[in-house]
């Protein structure tokens, strides 16, 4: 319930008890005790009130929106609106009516409340009062101002700074499913396409929060759309039709951008993305452009969106979804927190940046760059910062001034920016002489320079205009002014003059007709309720003199006014809302100033972001000792000393680097096949090797002394126990699920690394299954594999190594032992490993004493030793076809030998120490038959 309204009931209550009988007090607590009925939606409840039917009316204009409607100090929500918010919120439900449940929040606190509403896939309508209460005859005059939904906002209480906020279009075709993605806070605008069953991996990638699509003719999702937005549990939203039809779609476009064709964006007539790119844009024009506020003739909705622009294909290094969540790139898994994520070590190491560096260097993060050029060309720059402190220091000393810019031209655009916004604006621009000079003489540099010189062109002289203008700590808010400064209107100026002259006026006034009439206690006052007064004590106020009018009467004083002071109040009332007026005029013309040069803020905004991020990477290198790795188009990954970059930033000195070969002429082999006991750090030698490639494709250096990695197209992997039951997968199917997305993906180019598979099956159909994997991953001579780190406790599997030596390798993680105690050297040798130490790992973890004595036990009496080599099974090109066979058990014979009948005939109660070695004798030259 709202404060205002317990106030008001506990008032009331107190109230009633006090002028009632004692005996209505215990009647009043009996009704109060008895359960109240549930407030529920009566569609029969009388809703014929001109307050309602204008809420219906908003309603109806905004399905499928929870309206937000202003009533004095608040936002009320009724019926369903009202129990959505209940559920969500955690408001209580009220009633005025009975059957219409209500629920409101404060209208100081209604940012937070909306936040939570779109965190939770809620769309909300913002209706305010667009007229003074004061002025209105009958019901306040009221519009939709806002309709905010999950991926299209804009302001700022309800961004994060550091992650983008996009909206995604989907259309299908018959085979692919195309995008177009935009970023409303920005104006980025990207479209794109990719496999019908990788949506969910490439909206993952995009860091998409809402999605529309097109709806079926029974008005439902296609069936691959449902299936992505619910795997990542992103709201969606179906578009009719006739909204991606290509007629339609196109003419949003062109009457957008102002265009009479779109080939100049790269779109032929028959482009596919055009569906999705016109829909997308007609949905933002309706939710961005309130209902009051469209457009005026000659200016441009959304003037701040940028046209279309299409990712070039395999410019990218492909990373689906499991792989960003498996390697920890944003968040780790299980406290989800950026600290202790690969995006934590930069945000830690990376200095002082800006939201626009932050957001852009999270982007490469999720999608680095799979063009050897441009990976070099990137390095170059991080090269020229990293090894130049003051070039590093001239950069980071001019982009601390900078704020969002990229956002705030984002709500100049639509209409949803405040002063202090334009002043920030204004003071971000004028860095860009700076930020040239410092690049002067910088050539890896020189296309962020020359896009910076470009965009000065056009926002230097709105830099002086805005700091011209207005003050430099502007207010929050223009209903009091406060922003312009004194010189530059003349009409505001006067008004100004006006009002500030006012106290001396008064002071003058009242002193003349304290001489003129001898009335010394005269004195001149204000307040906001009764204006300008002329106040007498009462024992004077009979000798008031004719042209005093009585405004007021006291306890102890009169109050009146003279025309000539009411004059004056008229006039200064006046310059008040003059002066105010004047001031939103002014701020008005500047933000449509600003908004004509949002193509040039844009091109700034992007340049400041790219040298940002650039001197993050080059920063983190420097504090780290990263070095550069060297790139190349062979299919190759040497990494000489690599270190895990997150732990090796918490764990410093104590971290153990280790080399790595794949590929290369020392080390042929694609496949490496990593053994060793639990904790030693397999899980963290083959993840490492994955997030140090992934570095080297944004361009970042490395934690390694040394390094080759051939550029790949995609990163696999396959880590860690996880299942969806929700789906009906358990934990080994979901194994199984990503596995044969790997198998069936990857490429010579690609990198997988596998851990641990086959092991949520029985040991042999998992020994089975691994082996067959090894195998596939491994490649042929004629046709090679992916570069595939594989650990595992299948110690049989390093039998590859000697049927597949040009593509397989084994490695292990070396132990000592020194009696019941193992130490970890958590480094990486050639060979194989023979055992798993997991008892041992079992009393470190804390296992009782008995249960782990148990174990061992258990462990000797099942353990089977091999003889040389382990077993090798046929190629597999000349294998037989699989025959079924029964299921060996663990704890019962399962091998059939005369011998075990001769043992078992033995009576060792009755045996002589002769007859025993006999025995033992005639066993073994059984067992060698």
């Amino acid at each position: 319930m709202p404060p205002r309204r317990r106030l008001c009931v506990s008032s009331s209550l107190r109230l009633f008890v006090s002028s009632h009988p004692p005996g209505i007090l215990a009647l009043v607590t009996r009704a109060a005790s008895q359960p109240k009925k549930p407030i529920a939606v009566d569609p029969n409840a009388s809703r014929d009130t001109p307050a309602m039917r204008q809420y219906a009316r908003f309603k109806q204009a905004h399905p499928g929106c929870v309206l937000f409607f202003r009533m004095g100090d608040f936002y009320e929500m009724f019926d369903e609106d009202a129990l959505a918010v209940h559920k969500t919120l955690g408001l209580t439900l009220t009633e005025r009516t009975p059957g219409v449940p209500m629920a409101g929040v404060p209208h100081h606190a209604v940012e937070n409340y909306i936040a939570r509403m779109l965190a939770q896939g809620h769309r909300v309508a913002v209706c305010d009062q667009i007229q003074d209460p004061k002025d209105a005859k009958g019901v306040v005059e009221r519009a939709v101002t806002r309709v905010l939904t999950p991926g299209a906002l804009v302001d700022e209480a309800l961004l994060a700074d550091d992650e983008a906020n996009t909206l995604c279009a989907v259309w299908l075709d018959a085979e692919l499913a195309h995008l177009a993605i935009v970023e409303v806070s920005t104006g980025a605008f990207e479209v794109g396409a990719c496999a019908q069953g990788a949506l969910a991996d490439e909206l993952a990638r995009r860091a998409v929060s809402e999605v529309i699509y097109c709806e079926t003719a029974t008005g439902e999702a296609p069936s691959v759309v449902r299936d992505a937005v619910e795997r990542l549990a992103l709201p969606a939203l179906g578009r009719p039709a006739w909204q991606f039809r290509r007629a339609e779609s196109e003419e949003a476009l062109r009457e957008q951008f102002g265009v009479a064709t779109l080939a100049g964006f790269g779109l032929a007539a028959d482009d596919p993305a055009i569906p999705c790119a016109g829909a997308v844009v007609r949905y933002l024009r309706e939710t961005q452009a309130p209902d009051h506020e469209r457009a005026r003739p000659g200016e441009r909705a959304l003037a701040h969106l940028k046209p279309p622009k299409r990712e070039a294909t395999g410019d990218r290094l492909v990373i689906d979804a499991v792989s960003l969540r498996a390697l920890e790139v944003e968040q780790t898994i299980r406290s989800g927190a950026v600290q202790g994520s690969l995006l934590g070590v930069f945000n830690q190491h990376g200095g002082k940046r800006t939201p626009m560096g932050r957001r852009l260097l999270r982007d490469w993060l999720r999608r680095p760059l799979a063009d050897r050029p441009a990976i070099e060309a990137r390095q170059a720059g991080v090269r020229a910062l990293h090894d130049d402190r003051t070039l590093a220091g001239a950069v980071q000393e001019r982009t601390e001034q900078i704020q969002d810019v990229a956002r705030i031209a984002g709500r100049l655009a639509v209409g949803r920016a405040t002063p202090r916004d334009l002043v920030a604006l204004g003071a971000s621009l004028a860095q860009v002489e700076g930020l040239i000079e410092a690049l002067d003489q910088c050539a890896p540099l020189a296309t962020v320079r020359a896009q910076l010189t470009d965009a000065a062109e056009r926002i230097r002289p709105l830099a002086r205009e805005i700091e011209a203008t207005c003050i430099d700590h502007p207010p929050a808010h223009l209903r009091e002014g406060g922003l312009i400064r004194d010189g530059v209107d003349a009409d505001l100026d006067e008004a100004r003059t006006l009002r500030s002259d006012a106290s001396a006026w008064l002071a003058a006034y009242q002193q003349r007709l304290i001489e003129e009439h001898d009335l010394p206690n005269l004195k001149v006052g204000y307040n906001r309720v009764f204006g300008y007064f002329i106040e007498l004590p009462r024992a004077q106020s009979r000798r008031a003199p004719d042209a005093f009018s009585r405004r007021q009467t006291l306890k102890n004083a009169e109050r009146y006014i003279t025309p000539e002071l009411k004059e004056f109040e008229d006039k200064v009332t006046t310059a008040e809302s003059r002066a105010i007026e004047r001031e939103q005029a002014i701020f008005a013309r500047l933000c449509a100033r600003c908004a004509k040069e949002s193509a040039a803020i844009g091109a700034f905004a992007g340049a400041v972001a790219e040298l940002d991020a650039l001197a993050c990477f080059a920063e983190t290198a420097r504090r780290r000792g990263w070095t550069a790795p060297t790139i190349t188009d062979d299919p190759t990954l040497e990494i000489l000393e690599g270190r895990h970059p997150v732990l090796d930033d918490l764990l410093g000195d104590r971290f153990v680097p280790n080399d790595l070969a794949l590929g290369c002429a020392d080390a042929p082999a694609r496949l490496a096949l990593i053994t060793g006991p639990n904790m030693a750090g397999k899980s963290t030698y083959i993840r490492q090797a994955a997030l140090l490639t992934l570095l080297a494709h944004t361009g970042s250096f490395i934690p390694a002394a040394k390094a080759t990695i051939g550029v790949a197209d995609r990163i696999f992997t396959r880590v860690g126990a996880d299942d969806a039951l929700h789906a009906g997968q358990s934990t080994f199917m979901v194994e199984m699920t990503e596995t044969a997305t790997i198998l069936n993906n990857c490429t010579a180019r690609s990198l997988v690394i596998l851990d641990e598979i086959g092991r949520g099956t029985s040991t042999l159909d998992g020994l089975a299954l691994a082996w067959a994997i090894a195998e596939r991953l491994a490649g042929t001579a004629e046709a090679a594999g992916p570069r595939t780190l594989f650990a595992t406790h299948y110690h049989e599997l390093t039998g590859l190594e000697e049927t597949m030596p040009a593509c397989a390798r084994n490695l292990h993680v070396q132990v000592r032992e020194w009696g019941e105690e193992i130490v970890f050297l958590h480094r990486i040798a050639r060979g194989r490993a023979d055992r798993s130490y997991g008892v041992h790992v079992a009393r470190l973890a804390g296992l009782p004493g008995a249960t782990v004595a148990r174990a061992r036990d258990l462990l000797e009496s099942l353990a089977v030793s091999h003889e040389g080599a382990p077993p090798k099974p046929a190629p597999a090109q000349s294998r037989p076809d699989p025959k079924p066979r029964d299921q060996l058990a663990l704890f019962t014979e399962f091998v059939h030998h005369p011998a075990m009948d001769e043992l078992k005939a033995i009576d060792l109660e009755r045996l002589t120490p002769l007859e025993a070695f006999d025995a033992l004798r005639r066993l073994r030259e059984m067992l060698n038959d």
